[in-house]
């Protein structure tokens, strides 16, 4: 997702983290959804990248996808760590 500018990172990143508190029925706040969002559009797009061959890139509905698969999947990890512990 290098295509996007700073601004754009945050927006994706806020809108991933939302749509992935909604989607694990969390509740965090709006800098949790960013850093979220954020950090799940990073395993997003790696997953995107070298699993499917997907560039999201320079498309905001692509991007907010996979940002959201990733954040998603960070939040099931954290889950289960916190599970564990």
């Amino acid at each position: 997702m290098g295509g996007f500018g700073f601004i754009a990172w945050i927006i994706i990143g806020i809108v991933a983290g939302w749509l992935a508190e909604k989607i694990m029925k969390r509740d965090h706040g709006l800098l949790t959804n960013l850093i979220v969002g954020v950090v799940g559009a990073l395993i997003g797009g790696f997953l995107a990248n070298n699993l499917l061959g997907v560039d999201a890139a320079g498309n905001w509905i692509v991007g907010i996808i996979v940002a959201t698969i990733g954040a998603v999947v960070l939040l099931f990890l954290l889950g289960l760590v916190k599970r564990r512990t």
